[in-house]
């Protein structure tokens, strides 16, 4: 972290995640493939869940962000106290936020569901697949955070291998629960030695699950055996009140990013819904969808995000300015080139990718395809703007001024990207509702340049 070029430890740090996340990009869409087999209303079901699975990945990663930021910082500066104390808080944070999800699984599936005034199919689908991933939330919680701990001590080949199989794992148990053996030995012409039911879309959550579960498992392994820079013991679970408000700084603005998302999915989902005496339900579906294709360029942008943040913070603790300039510079030219792929295959064959998931005869499939391919190539117009906005927006969360991440997905998701959204729904036209992502990105990412240069005026040049 201290002496390794910048470029090569980068790319050590972030090859591993963002493999691991590709591979989870992977999971996203053949999770949806094989829901697609059960029907367009299952898939729409998954696209209404989003917010609630957003919400959890963003709370868990906002506590492993605050955390591993401090860890970090504390290592760089050689302070192993304040790293133990980091990391134990954390752990005890984390658990306080998985018994409020657990309680949403109970009690809270119905009502949210309830609001979208979708069929009757997609309600049902929706509430069984929410309330099994939100009441066997721990998995999620505890892989994030281990994997975090990981991270903030250079470790990240670890997580290539947590995140890796919990998804692998994920991909090869969609299909024989979603679809059980019967349905399983009919698609693919083989005979299966023991017997699973059909379970569609409550199939889907029980692999989610189980893959998370497994991934947590293993992170936890990693952490005992193999990161010495961590002391784990009771004394440094004690709730600390400067230690919580440390990691609260960094960590609330990243769980209010997050919950963001989750508001601005609910809302166009809601804004989607409109045109439903029009296009049934398909417009909603899209929108699943898509957010589903995209994570196969985001999740690894997210890759070398994560590990930015643990170079940048590390080196400032470390007092080396020259060190975070290169990671920031390496870490934009990476998120450029990937988002500048990710816009050329959204241009040039979006109507390969609508077909993995409608592709069959029927009138809702060729629907779903025609309006995804119009959506794909409008939205993906954001997609190199956006890798500004991320890779720079990695300084504030490093830095300590996560406030400036919050203000700029505020103006991203809801600000701007809502009532734009809105506003050009009542035109009637579908569209143009897609055209909000470029506008709203737009303005993002021009408040991104504006606070970096802030920021890095006054903490870096400083050093």
């Amino acid at each position: 972290m201290r002496t390794m070029p910048v470029g090569r430890l980068l790319f050590t740090m972030a090859l591993p995640l963002a493999l691991s996340m590709l591979v989870q990009a992977l999971y996203n869409v053949v999770d949806s493939y094989f829901v697609s087999l059960v029907s367009t209303d299952a898939v729409t079901a998954l696209s209404f869940a989003f917010p609630i699975q957003n919400l959890q990945i963003g709370c868990a990663t906002g506590i492993a962000v605050g955390m591993n930021s401090l860890l970090s910082k504390s290592l760089g500066e050689g302070n192993q106290k304040q790293a133990n104390r980091a990391a134990g808080n954390g752990i005890m944070l984390t658990m306080v936020l998985v018994a409020a999800f657990m309680l949403f699984g109970f009690f809270g599936t119905k009502p949210y569901y309830s609001v979208f005034g979708a069929n009757e199919r997609t309600t049902a689908y929706g509430i069984s697949y929410t309330t099994i991933c939100t009441v066997f939330t721990l998995g999620i919680f505890v892989e994030v955070l281990g994997e975090r701990l990981l991270q903030a001590s250079g470790r990240t080949v670890y997580t290539l291998f947590t995140q890796g199989t919990g998804a692998v794992l994920n991909i090869i148990l969609d299909p024989l629960f979603i679809l059980g053996t019967e349905g399983l030995s009919q698609m693919f012409g083989i005979n299966i030695p023991f017997y699973i039911p059909r379970m569609e879309v409550a199939g889907a959550a029980v692999a989610t699950v189980i893959g998370q579960w497994v991934a947590a498992i293993m992170a936890v392994i990693f952490n005992l055996t193999k990161n010495h820079d961590v002391q784990f013991a009771l004394k440094y679970f004690k709730p600390q009140k400067d230690i919580i408000k440390k990691i609260l700084a960094v960590g609330v603005p990243s769980m209010i990013m997050m919950a963001i998302g989750s508001i601005m999915n609910f809302c166009m989902n809601q804004i989607f819904m409109g045109f439903a005496p029009t296009y049934g339900q398909t417009p909603a579906t899209v929108f699943g969808i898509y957010f589903r294709l995209q994570s196969f360029f985001l999740m690894p942008l997210f890759g070398i995000n994560n590990a930015s943040i643990s170079i940048v913070a590390y080196n400032y603790g470390a007092r080396q300015p020259d060190r975070i300039t290169k990671t920031l510079k390496y870490a934009l030219g990476a998120a450029m080139t990937i988002m500048l792929v990710g816009l050329t295959v959204f241009q040039t064959i979006p109507d390969v990718l609508m077909g993995i998931f409608g592709s069959s005869e029927d009138a809702a499939s060729q629907d779903l395809v025609k309006f995804g391919i119009s959506a794909l190539r409008i939205v993906s117009l954001h997609f190199p703007i956006a890798a500004v906005g991320i890779a720079l927006g990695a300084s504030f969360q490093a830095l300590g001024n996560g406030i400036y991440s919050t203000i700029t997905s505020l103006c991203r998701q809801l600000v701007v990207l809502v009532p734009a959204a809105y506003l050009l729904s009542l035109t009637g036209t579908v569209d143009a509702v897609w055209w909000s992502f470029p506008l709203a990105e737009i303005v993002s990412s021009v408040l991104t340049v504006i606070f970096f240069c802030r920021i890095y005026k006054r903490k870096v040049k400083t050093l």
